[in-house]
């Protein structure tokens, strides 16, 4: 769910550009990493905004190396600064220099989704990666995937933290509203689903938020690349990027999918 994900690579080689694209030519070229799964035991992250949040950072003013949103666990370059100099002071909040155990905070502690406890892959190009998310799976299987999360350092230097800013599109898309589009509530939210007897639930949140800003629940779906929608109504403060999170399961876990997109709100 991030812009242009399709055309990402051509725009990347035309610009002469090192950054990693979206596509799957840019994966092939990536640096591949697997890894036992880690259980959430092994994993620490805050459940709110780093210190010195200050929420006064406007997302366009401060997008994540000059075109994605700044989802979780920065709002802005401001909150960034605030970290490194605690950072270089006393070394607290090592865990924002790891890709795995920011992707798993943000996906256990932000979202709430406490079933998605271990890292399948990580898959690393140079200021990107993308960290697959699983769950505990049948005895003896592999965890399976529940989303990829994309992550890019904000900043330069061997500080710069990462940031989550979007996930991957996989059998659950959310592909409406567009990456970095400014909404107004109520908003209309769809996509794409392959699966069966498939309960959507669609969420809009905000770093500082415990809860959900807004919620619908629940959407029925099915079918191979279906798709779905729905109109969810939200009260959000403005100055931060919002998180429009899609997810269904009640399978073999409460969560099983997730897909996250990130927006503006839409100035009066």
């Amino acid at each position: 769910m991030k812009p242009l994900a399709r055309h990402v690579l051509p725009v990347l080689v035309v610009l002469g550009l090192a950054a990693a694209g979206c596509g799957s030519a840019g994966a092939q070229r990536a640096t591949t990493t697997t890894r036992t799964a880690v259980p959430a035991s092994s994993v620490t992250g805050p459940t709110a905004s780093p210190t010195g949040s200050t929420g006064a950072s406007r997302p366009r003013d401060g997008l994540v190396a000059g075109r994605y949103q700044p989802l979780w666990p920065f709002s802005g370059p401001d909150e960034v600064a605030a970290w490194r100099g605690a950072y270089r002071k006393d070394g607290r909040g090592a865990w924002h220099l790891d890709a795995r155990r920011t992707a798993l905070a943000f996906t256990r502690d932000y979202l709430g989704f406490t079933g998605i406890d271990r890292v399948a892959r990580t898959v690393t190009q140079g200021a990107h990666a993308r960290v697959h998310v699983a769950y505990r799976g049948e005895e003896g299987s592999r965890p399976p995937v529940a989303a990829v999360v994309h992550l890019v350092r904000y900043g330069s230097g061997g500080d710069a933290p990462w940031e989550v800013v979007g996930t991957d599109d996989t059998t659950l898309s959310l592909t409406r509203p567009a990456y970095g589009a400014a909404v107004r509530s109520p908003l209309t939210v769809g996509g794409r689903i392959s699966g069966v007897d498939e309960s959507i639930r669609v969420q809009v949140r905000q770093p500082g938020s415990a809860a959900p800003v807004g919620q619908k629940c629940c959407v029925s779906a099915g079918g191979s690349g279906s798709p779905w929608s729905a109109r969810v109504s939200f009260t959000a403060t403005p100055g931060r990027t919002l998180s429009v999170v899609a997810s269904t399961g009640g399978h073999l876990a409460a969560v099983e999918r997730f897909a996250v997109t990130g927006v503006t709100l839409a100035m009066p």
